[in-house]
Order: C-alpha cells, then sequence, then structure tokens
C-alpha cells in the first residue's frame, strides 16, 4: 500500500492526505478559464475585465501553490501561499460582480439610478466595501498562516477571517437588495425596449453568481467554527464541493454571458466623470 508522502515527510504542513489528482484537475481548469477571459476581455475590448482575470489568476495560482506543496509538504512558503490565496481569491469575483452591476444600471435604466444610488457611484460604492472585506480577510488569513504560532493565536485569527467573511456577506445581502430594484426596472424598461431583453439575461447570471459566493461564504464560515481539528479542514471534498466548485462556476457563467458581449462598444462604458441628472439615449 502506498504510503501518503504528505503525511509522512518529516514536518509536514499537512494534517490529512490531499490528493494530488484533484489538485492539477483544477488547476488546468483554472488555466482553461484565464485564457479564456484574457481573450475575451481582448476580444471585447473592455478593460473591466482585469479585475475577473485577477479571480482567475489567483485562482490558478492556489492550485499551482497547492501541488507544489502536495510534492514538498514541509516547505511553509508553498502550503501558506495557496492558504492564503484559496481564502481571498474569490472576492475579486465578488469585485467584478459590483463592477458589473454598475454598468447594468448605467446603461438599462432610465435615470441611471438605483434609488437615488448614480451607476458611476454604484460599483465604487461596493467595491470599496469589497476591499474592507478584503483587507480584514487577508490579515486574519495571513496572520493565521505565520509559521510556529501557538493554536490559540491561529484560531484568534481565524476567527478575524471569519470576520471578514460574514463582513462581505452582508454587502453582498445589500447589494442583492439593490439589484432587485434593477431587476423591476430592467423588466419594465425591457417592455418598452425590446433590446434590453438580452441584458436580463446577464442580469440572472449576477444572481446566480452571489449565489454561489454566498454558498461559498457560508462553508468558509462554518469551515473552522468547530475549531481546526473539526471533520471539514480535514476532509478536502468539501473544499471542492462547496469552495473551489461554485467559484469555478462563478468565473466560467462570466465566460459563458460575458458582459462584453451583452454590453458592446465605448458607448457603454462608464465615464470618469458622469451627471446625475443624465439621460439614456
Amino acid at each position: 500500500m502506498e504510503t501518503c508522502k504528505a503525511l509522512t515527510t518529516p514536518d509536514t504542513m499537512w494534517s490529512f492526505c490531499p490528493n494530488m489528482g484533484a489538485s492539477i484537475f483544477f488547476l488546468v481548469l483554472f488555466a482553461f478559464t484565464t485564457i479564456t477571459h484574457v481573450y475575451q476581455a481582448i476580444h471585447y475590448k473592455k478593460s473591466y475585465s482585469w479585475v475577473i482575470i485577477m479571480s482567475t489568476l489567483w485562482q490558478l495560482l492556489t492550485y499551482i501553490f497547492r501541488s507544489i506543496s502536495i510534492q514538498v509538504p514541509a516547505n511553509f512558503g508553498d502550503y501558506a501561499a495557496w492558504f492564503v490565496l484559496i481564502l481571498v481569491a474569490p472576492l475579486w469575483t465578488n469585485a467584478f460582480a459590483y463592477m458589473v452591476f454598475g454598468r447594468l444600471v448605467h446603461n438599462y435604466t432610465p435615470d441611471r439610478k438605483v434609488w437615488g444610488l448614480p451607476a458611476s457611484r454604484f460599483g465604487l460604492v461596493f467595491v470599496v466595501l469589497d476591499i474592507v472585506a478584503f483587507v480584514i480577510q487577508v490579515y486574519g488569513a495571513a496572520t493565521a498562516t505565520q509559521n510556529d504560532i501557538p493554536t490559540s493565536q491561529v484560531l484568534r485569527s481565524l476567527h478575524i477571517y471569519m470576520g471578514g467573511v460574514g463582513v462581505q456577506l452582508l454587502f453582498i445581502l445589500i447589494c442583492c437588495t439593490f439589484g432587485f430594484k434593477l431587476w423591476t426596472i430592467m423588466r419594465r424598461e425591457a417592455a418598452q425596449f425590446p433590446s434590453i431583453r438580452p441584458a436580463m439575461l446577464l442580469l440572472y447570471t449576477q444572481f446566480i453568481v452571489l449565489a454561489l459566493i454566498i454558498i461559498r461564504i457560508i462553508f468558509r464560515i462554518v469551515e473552522y467554527s468547530s475549531g481546526l481539528k473539526s471533520t471539514i479542514p480535514n476532509h478536502e471534498v468539501f473544499q471542492y464541493c462547496l469552495d473551489t466548485l461554485p467559484m469555478f462556476i462563478a468565473i466560467v457563467m462570466y465566460n459563458v454571458v460575458h458582459p462584453g458581449r451583452i454590453m458592446r462598444g465605448p458607448e457603454t462604458e462608464m465615464p470618469s466623470s458622469w451627471r446625475c441628472c443624465g439621460k439614456r439615449k
């Protein structure tokens, strides 16, 4: 019977035997979607697509470092790199969703506002909130992976990370209420302007992506709620099914329904300065 290198190596960073095949599998999948997003960003000439590309790239790096760590299980740097990256990479997908919402408000509402919030500020406000959650999560994840620290400090750092995840969830739920209002506006507009109907598909994609992010957030909140020795952190199937897979599907959703395909041309771009009273032509 073949022994597990990740468990038999002295000073290993692993507490269970990770599956190398699964790591390589998702490495390849994220490589393909990264290449596709780069192509689509160039093809549709949408510079803001760099945000979703960062998400795919960080997910790709996650599984590059994870695969290396499985082969060199005693190396702290490789293990810490994939551990931190997998915790914070989805925030890029979240930020991209907020940016797309802002552009939908800009292009498909009569006064380019939702509940008084102008399109020019919609993405900005929620992206800033996302950055707040990002900073909290990075701090918690980074401090949790410091070498040779007591378990109590690791748990405290993970609780900080979980607090950042909870903050992220709150902001997403607030965004969803704005998104529902946007849906009612766009549905009304679509009855008068049939050209808006394809954009409804992108809006539904937005809701699916946010739902997938919420699934991942709930998983991360539950994961360490019972400590480091609980079942979830030591069985990677939970991570693959409730974190990696939902985030992969979310990213691929933007490959299938790319915002650049729906909102074509320079006239659909957000201007650097926009008067709130402007009307759609």
